[in-house]
C-alpha cells in the first residue's frame, strides 16, 4: 500500500511542492541588471551537481517529501549537456517539469524538451526593440529569441509565458508594444518588479517600476478583468475584456506573496535555500558525496525548510541582499 508522503512543512504552517533547480550558473547573455559585462567566476565543473545527483534529489523531494512541480533554472538551463535525456529521466519521477530560459537555444531543442516530457517555458525578454536588447543584454540575439519562443510555441510548450523585468529610464516604455506582442502570437505576458539580486548591488529601487504603475498603464489601454492568483502561484492575473489575454505582474516587493510560498530552490552546486533571498544555504552536494543515504538527505532538507523565516524583509532595516546573484541562485 502506497503512502502519501509527509508534507514539508515549515514553523508558519506553509506547505512547500515546488522546488526549483539550477542546472548551471552559466549565461551565454550579459544583463545589464544582473552581471558585468566579462560574467562572472563561473562555477568549476567538479563543483556543479552531475544528472545522477540532480535526479536522486529531485527522487527524494518527490517521493519523501511531496514536491508536486520541478522547474528548471540557471543561469541559462540550455546551456546544460544532454538536457533531453536529463529532462527525461525527472519526468519519469512523476513531477510536473517547466523551464526558465533566456530563449536563445529553445528553437534547436523546444522539439527534444517537449518529447522528453517538458511542459512549459518561460522566456526572459525585457525589449522588443533590437537596439535596446543589445544594451540590455549586450548580445544581438533578439531574432533568435522570437524563433525560439515561435518554436516552443509549435511544438506545445504551451502557454508560453514571458516574463519582463520593467526598469525606469530603461524598458518601461514598452509595457504596453510587450502586451500587444505576446496577445498577437499567443503568448503569456508576465511583468515582474525589479528585485535587488544583481551581482553587483547596484539595485535601485526608484528605478523599479512598482505593480501599481503597471497596472495604470495597462489599465488606461484596456479594461482588465481580475482573474486573481492560481494557487500559490506567484503572478496576479488580469484578463483582458472581450478576449482570452491574460496578463500576470508579479509584485515581489511591494504586494510580497510570501505569506504563500510553496517554493524551494536547488543551486547547481547542490545547495538548498528555502529562500530566494535566503542568506543561509545547506549543502545537499556534500551529504551525497559524503555517502549519506536517502533518510539523512530528507532529514536535512526538512531542517532547511523547518527554519524558514516569514519573508525575504525587502525595504527594512533588516534586509541584506544574499551574497549569491540571480544567476548563481537560480530563477
Amino acid at each position: 500500500m502506497h503512502t502519501a508522503p509527509a508534507p514539508l512543512v515549515d514553523r508558519f504552517g506553509r506547505v512547500h511542492t515546488d522546488l526549483r533547480v539550477s542546472l548551471t550558473d552559466r549565461c551565454n547573455l550579459r544583463c545589464t541588471y544582473c552581471m558585468p559585462a566579462e560574467g562572472l567566476d563561473w562555477l568549476p565543473r567538479s563543483e556543479v551537481l552531475s544528472d545522477d545527483e540532480i535526479v536522486r534529489l529531485v527522487r527524494v523531494a518527490a517521493g519523501r517529501l511531496g514536491i508536486r512541480t520541478v522547474r528548471l533554472t540557471g543561469g541559462e538551463p540550455l546551456l546544460r549537456r544532454g538536457l533531453p535525456a536529463l529532462v527525461a529521466r525527472l519526468a519519469a519521477l512523476g513531477v510536473e517539469l517547466s523551464l526558465t530560459t533566456n530563449g536563445i537555444g529553445l528553437a534547436r531543442t523546444a522539439g527534444a524538451l517537449r518529447a522528453a516530457g517538458l511542459r512549459r517555458v518561460n522566456v526572459s525578454l525585457d525589449t522588443l526593440r533590437p537596439e535596446r536588447y543589445r544594451e540590455i543584454t549586450r548580445r544581438d540575439r533578439l531574432q533568435d529569441v522570437f524563433a525560439g519562443m515561435a518554436a516552443a510555441r509549435d511544438a506545445g510548450l504551451a502557454p508560453v509565458k514571458i516574463n519582463a523585468v520593467p526598469v525606469r529610464g530603461v524598458n518601461e516604455d514598452e509595457v504596453i508594444e510587450l502586451a500587444e506582442f505576446a496577445a498577437r502570437h499567443g503568448y503569456r505576458m508576465r511583468f515582474i518588479e525589479s528585485m535587488p539580486l544583481d551581482a553587483q548591488g547596484a539595485w535601485d529601487r526608484t528605478k523599479m517600476v512598482t505593480a501599481d504603475e503597471l497596472l495604470a498603464r495597462l489599465g488606461a489601454r484596456w479594461d482588465l478583468v481580475p482573474v486573481g492568483r492560481h494557487g500559490n502561484a506567484p503572478a496576479e492575473e488580469w484578463r483582458i475584456a472581450g478576449t482570452d489575454t491574460v496578463i500576470g505582474v508579479i509584485a515581489s516587493v511591494t504586494r510580497p506573496f510570501c505569506g504563500g510560498c510553496d517554493r524551494v530552490r536547488l543551486t547547481a552546486d547542490g545547495q538548498l535555500r528555502n529562500c530566494l533571498f535566503a542568506t543561509t544555504e545547506s549543502d545537499l552536494r556534500a551529504l551525497l558525496r559524503g555517502g549519506a543515504d536517502d533518510d539523512e538527505v530528507e532529514r536535512a532538507w526538512r531542517r532547511t525548510i523547518a527554519r524558514k523565516g516569514a519573508g525575504h524583509e525587502i525595504g527594512s532595516a533588516d534586509f541584506r541582499q544574499p551574497d549569491r546573484p540571480m544567476s548563481a541562485i537560480g530563477g
